[in-house]
């Protein structure tokens, strides 16, 4: 339980948790009254002031949590502990942060409170302005969009899972790839994003942005879950505490977590997609200052196929705009991790954070995308297959201090990661099984050490200042095994090191608790693959990334909050999807410049509207006017909706998505055509069960979810054709689910 205690006469310091779980509370705003000072809770749920004078009263208020007021003169008895009840959501207890880079934690808690998400990638598009796209089967990393970047599967994008990395250096199929499909969806708690290079603690792919996933420490209760829908879709979830509620008193919790999935898709050629996922967690005090969390998962996905289609085979009638051109496309894959954390809390206030991953991954993928191009009697499939181990370890110290009335805190780390993978391929298949010819094949070491320096300077609770500083040291080695991968000048052990600086500054300042202005400015940094790094001899192996950021956060009215930014982002090196073939079709200075804009409404207690509205302007810097497009760089995206919400009855969404047309090549010849979808969400609720309706595309709007410029060629074609080619966006599509809900 959380005690407020105040030390030395002039401090106060306290922590807060939920009444029901025990489990601290991050984010909760504490107001000093009548002097309405304000500071939030950090992750173990503390608190502080210094240099406190005249006060009354304290008080606490929390998304999703009823608010509280304690009298100053009970907490100077010792007597208290603050424990604050979960309520519905409320904008009225929104309250700007004055915690410097946590402008956007707002917008998040209340996304995450709302929306109903069956599927841990669908979770991303909470990040306003992020867009994703599926084009190889369910069972693999979507395509990201976000801030004018096409990330590909994440190489300009940094995602975390409670801390460890999702996205894979070095990757079979694209170098960041994040696959986040072994997290249940249900289990995640908060998430956590900021866009831009902007945070110390992030390292690779942090270009556009980050997003980080927190599990949920503890479970409300049970839940089985079962979901079936059209395209023969099926959905099996159980969620179980295994400790009773006794532990919970004692701060004590432990809960897992399983679900299986299988859908044939709407695509003519059945996916036959399964997946198994497994999760378990603990986390709980194991002593008077240290918190543990371990948690364990595995995943284990099959699927097939139908691939990215030409535009003229649906014209010409070659195939449906639902069809496949090569059935064998698909693959195989899975994931194991195992993740401890400790948080320390010594009796200063300063935090210890200790943290040891690992993960063994395997990758088996058979794509298609030029047909007949290269081989008209056999084909172009290809075949991209790993097996990977990666260990890591985060740690860090924080320490505050008072100089005079302001508050300094000082934040250092450590973080080493070591990914080890065998045998990755890339080779020229048939029918799946048979290997024509090896392309590329060899052993990844890639290992990075990296250190950084946080300074976060407030004053008086209004005016903060933060300064980063991040080194990353690199070690690539590659032993490559086929002579024949012209390259390298022959087989054996390639090896190169390389190293990035990256400073940060952020300047803050809040006019009070409902309104904000910031500036960010730093610098980040994507590697590049190791296969490629090692043959030029480590040359550009780090571009950097250089962004600029001016933006506020304001509630103009109790129950409206609004996010708006307008941001610069220079990149010194981007390489863009290019068929799979081991190379990159396009790379070179980038820049981009844009506006955000984001609003939740509340108009009354239980009707919420959200509105996301993006823009992007990008330019390759060295390539001349009218050559110069950023291929599949989206412009203008906008999501919104209007959602009715209650903790018991009826409630429900409808929901929109838009993307503009954007270039699919460097002269705009080709244009990846927009789209714009809506999805509907019916759920009845109480106390012990639900029965949900889900319609994706309630318009049944015929989509591109994908688009590509692809040189390909199709079976007895003369000559290569350079058009769009596709992957069809889901039609309409109803499921209905029933959850069961128990102590």
């Amino acid at each position: 339980m959380g005690v407020i205690s105040i030390i030395q006469a002039q401090v106060i310091r306290g922590n807060i948790t939920d009444m029901n779980s025990r489990q601290p509370i991050e984010g909760v705003t504490v107001y000093l009254l009548p002097n309405n000072l304000f500071t939030t809770t950090d992750l173990s749920g503390n608190f502080s002031f210094n240099s406190v004078q005249r006060v009354n009263s304290l008080q606490f208020t929390a998304i999703g949590y009823q608010s509280k007021t304690i009298p100053i003169k009970e907490l100077q008895n010792h007597q208290n502990s603050v424990c604050l009840s979960p309520v519905s959501i409320e904008l009225s207890a929104v309250t700007v942060s004055p915690r410097a880079g946590e402008q956007f934690q707002a917008v998040s808690k209340i996304d995450m409170s709302l929306r109903d998400i069956s599927n841990s990638q669908e979770v991303l598009r909470l990040v306003p302005g992020l867009f994703i796209g599926q084009h190889q089967g369910g069972g693999k990393a979507e395509q990201i969009f976000l801030r004018g970047f096409d990330c590909d599967h994440g190489t300009d994008i940094s995602i975390n899972a409670d801390n460890m990395p999702v996205n894979m250096v070095s990757h079979a199929h694209g170098q960041g790839y994040a696959d986040s499909h072994f997290i249940i969806p249900e289990t995640i708690g908060t998430m956590h994003f900021k866009k831009g290079p902007y945070d110390a603690e992030k390292g690779d792919f942090c270009t556009s942005g980050y997003v980080d996933f927190h599990t949920l420490n503890s479970l409300p209760y049970n839940t089985v879950k079962m979901e079936g829908g059209m395209f023969n879709t099926f959905r099996l979830l159980g969620m179980f505490n295994m400790l009773g509620e006794k532990a919970k008193h004692r701060q004590q919790s432990w809960y897992t977590a399983a679900e299986y999935r299988y859908t044939d898709s709407y695509f003519d050629n059945p996916q036959h997609f399964n997946r198994f996922n497994f999760f378990t967690k603990y986390y709980g005090r194991i002593s008077d200052n240290t918190l543990l969390s371990f948690s364990a998962s595995t995943l284990y996905s099959k699927w097939n196929a139908s691939g990215q289609i030409p535009d003229r085979a649906v014209s010409e009638g070659i195939t449906g705009f639902y069809g496949a051109l090569d059935p064998n496309e698909g693959g195989v894959t899975s994931r194991t991790n195992i993740n401890a954390q400790t948080i320390t809390t010594l009796h200063n206030g300063d935090l210890i954070k200790n943290q040891l991953y690992y993960s063994n991954y395997t990758f088996d993928l058979h794509t298609n995308f030029t047909f007949f191009l290269v081989d008209t009697v056999n084909g172009d499939e290809i075949r991209q297959k790993e097996a990977r181990n990666m260990f890591g370890y985060k740690g860090s110290y924080e320490h505050m201090k008072y100089i005079g009335s302001a508050r300094l805190i000082s934040e250092t780390g450590i973080q080493f990661r070591d990914d080890v993978t065998y045998n990755s391929e890339l080779s020229h298949t048939k029918d799946r099984y048979v290997l024509l010819n090896n392309i590329k094949l060899g052993n990844i070491s890639e290992f990075s050490a990296s250190a950084y320096l946080n300074e976060t300077l407030s004053l008086n609770n209004r005016f903060s200042i933060n300064a980063g500083l991040r080194f990353d040291q690199f070690y690539y080695s590659y032993y490559n095994k086929l002579a024949s991968d012209t390259l390298y000048p022959g087989t054996g052990l390639y090896k190169v090191n390389d190293h990035s600086l990256n400073p940060k500054l952020s300047f803050y300042y809040n006019q009070n608790e409902n309104l904000q202005f910031y500036l960010n400015l730093g610098k980040g940094f994507h590697s590049n693959d190791a296969r490629s790094v090692v043959s030029v001899k480590g040359d550009m192996s780090l571009p950097a990334a250089y962004g600029a950021d001016l933006g506020t956060v304001f509630k103009p009215g109790r129950n409206l909050i609004i996010n708006a930014a307008l941001w610069y982002i220079t990149l010194d090196q981007e390489n863009v999807y290019g068929g799979d073939g081991g190379t990159v079709e396009f790379s070179g200075k980038t820049k981009r410049v844009g506006f955000d804009f984001s609003a939740r409404y509340q108009p009354l207690q239980n009707l919420f509207f959200d509105l996301d509205l993006n823009y992007a302007h990008g330019r390759s810097v060295n390539d001349s006017k009218g050559q110069n497009y950023i291929p599949l760089a989206p412009v203008c995206t906008s999501t919104g909706g209007i959602t009715y919400s209650k903790q018991s009855g009826f409630n429900g969404s409808l929901r929109y998505r838009y993307m503009g047309d954007r270039p699919a090549n460097e002269n705009y010849s080709l244009t990846a055509v927009g789209y714009f979808v809506t999805d509907f969400v019916l759920n009845y609720t109480n106390k012990n069960y639900e029965i949900g309706l889900t319609i994706n595309n309630v318009l049944n709007t015929k989509w591109k979810e994908t688009q590509f410029d692809t040189v390909t060629r199709l079976k007895g074609e003369m000559a290569p054709v350079d058009e769009i080619c596709f992957t069809p966006g889901t039609p309409f599509a109803a499921r209905l689910s029933f959850s069961v809900f128990f102590k």
